[in-house]
């Protein structure tokens, strides 16, 4: 392995019993991307278009400072790693996910496709519901898409919190959030995930603030708009009513 590839470790054991077993052999199954974005080629056009917008709009609609030591939990072929990596002031990203495949075979072709630096990634298995990293070791945890897929939320942004430092941010993004008015379209896609054998979960925002807060994690949910010019206004004016899209981001707040 060059000095300049991303780490892999190999872990045994480390599912916990909250583990979803389905759904972990629906992510290592082929074709489960079809299933979850309809083809391949939406999902590189989503790596290449639409997710790295994601840190400028955190970094500076939402004033965070990605630095130091970060978690990526459920981080599947790891995007959100490989963009974080790039930022001068992130030191190491560990990229976990309860998947060995994903992490062994995806994310390796995500890293040359977004141009990460790699050197600063260390990938490994790990189950969210029960990390295998000390209290207070990193500066920020994050996720896309991936609370609502926990068995236990809260058991999940328990150990975020965890292992977070006392001031350090939980971050958690592409969220599908309950908007006001209910859409059936939802209601469909969410069957047919279950089906699938995905762990498939819809919730408000305030059973998300609810989470959170029996996390012990102070919640501050910033509405996500990615668009420009007369669609940052539509998707401005209907954000929580036909649609809903947040940023959750989470401090652990100091022991005075």
């Amino acid at each position: 392995m060059s000095a300049t590839e991303s780490k892999y470790i190999e872990k045994k054991s480390y599912l916990s019993r909250l583990a979803h077993k389905e759904e972990l052999a629906f992510r290592e199954a082929d074709g489960h991307l079809e299933t979850e974005f309809g083809s391949e080629a939406e999902w590189l056009r989503c790596l290449r278009e639409d997710y790295p917008k994601f840190i400028p709009f955190l970094t500076k609609k939402c004033g965070l400072d990605f630095r130091g030591r970060i978690l990526e939990i459920g981080a599947g072929a790891a995007w959100f790693s490989a963009e974080l990596s790039k930022l001068p002031g992130v030191v190491e990203v560990i990229a976990t996910d309860f998947s060995p495949k994903l992490l062994k075979e995806q994310a390796p072709r995500v890293f040359k496709l977004l141009q990460a630096r790699e050197s600063k990634i260390t990938r490994m298995p790990a189950d969210f519901h029960k990390l295998d990293f000390a209290n207070n070791h990193f500066d920020f945890v994050v996720c896309s898409a991936v609370l609502h897929h926990a068995v236990n939320m809260v058991e999940v942004l328990r150990e975020a919190r965890r292992v977070v430092k006392p001031g350090g941010k939980v971050v958690a993004i592409r969220e599908p959030v309950w908007p006001l008015v209910k859409l059936k379209s939802r209601s469909k896609t969410q069957a047919q995930l279950i089906k699938a054998g995905v762990n498939e979960h819809f919730y408000t925002l305030a059973e998300y603030g609810e989470f959170f807060s029996l996390a012990g994690l102070k919640l501050d949910a910033k509405r996500v708009n990615l668009s420009s010019g007369l669609k940052f206004l539509f998707n401005e004016a209907v954000n929580g009513l036909t649609h809903a899209r947040y940023a959750f981001v989470a401090t652990k707040e100091s022991k005075k």
